[in-house]
């Protein structure tokens, strides 16, 4: 008995020591994150890069619009799609890459989202969505001006809507809550969590669809590919049948 009492006094030292590097470990792999510090970089990165345009606290100008209550989602969206900042203010943003680090992006979500209240950034779940749902909610509700393949399509005024090919599910939900450009507002009274899932794994499929083989003319949409079919197809058919018309006339 007394030689376990002298081992465990001789162990335990050592034991508290690998506990306190453990936690001390675990502790720097996953710092606290400072919220207010996170917005006041923020504000900074704003100042520079965006009041220019919303102004300094993100009222608006003649130039930009009003981000008050625009919310987490939007700045989310805008900034990670690169749509934002804009050289040209009347110019349609279009995707391209983000002018700012994840981590910047961060801080300036977390400035645009103190300003007010908004639609907060989406937990998109694909593996929650249903794909035959969602293609059904995508034809009812995106199809229109997205195009039934996602490669978007025109609108009216010179705009278009944009092609889907590259949208994460975070993006997908972060528009349909916030409806950016000429796009709806789909709100959760409208569309529940459960579908906007469904729709961006729907979404997600076309952008790496089932090719059962054949020449799929890049997957431009059943209107333009029926078009083609019209324009190509019918002149070869008859080039085929007057050919094999000549062929018989000889053989008589």
């Amino acid at each position: 008995m007394r030689r376990l009492v002298v081992v465990l006094l001789v162990a335990a030292p050592t034991v508290l020591v690998f506990a306190g590097m453990a936690a001390g470990t675990k502790s720097s792999a996953a710092p606290a994150v400072d919220h207010d510090a996170l917005v006041e970089r923020g504000r900074e990165l704003f100042l520079t890069a965006c009041s220019s345009c919303h102004g300094a606290q993100g009222r608006g100008t003649d130039q930009g619009p009003i981000l008050t209550n625009v919310g987490a989602a939007a700045a989310s969206f805008q900034l990670t799609t690169g749509r934002m900042p804009l050289t040209d203010p009347g110019a349609q943003p279009v995707r391209k890459p983000p002018a700012f680090r994840p981590a910047e992006i961060d801080a300036l979500v977390a400035f645009v989202a103190s300003l007010g209240h908004g639609p907060p950034i989406p937990d998109v779940d694909i593996a929650a969505g249903n794909l035959s749902r969602g293609g059904t909610l995508f034809r009812f509700n995106c199809a229109a001006c997205h195009s039934s393949t996602g490669v978007g399509g025109a609108l009216s005024y010179g705009s278009d809507a944009p092609s889907l090919k590259a949208a994460t599910p975070q993006q997908m939900g972060e528009a349909m809550r916030t409806g950016p450009g000429q796009m709806p507002v789909f709100g959760p009274d409208t569309l529940s969590a459960r579908q906007v899932d469904s729709i961006a794994r729907y979404v997600t499929y076309l952008q790496n669809p089932d090719d059962p083989g054949g020449f799929s003319l890049g997957r431009i949409g059943p209107i333009t590919e029926g078009m083609v079919a019209l324009l190509v197809g019918i002149p070869l058919l008859l080039f085929v049948t007057t050919r094999i018309e000549e062929s018989h006339e000889r053989l008589h």
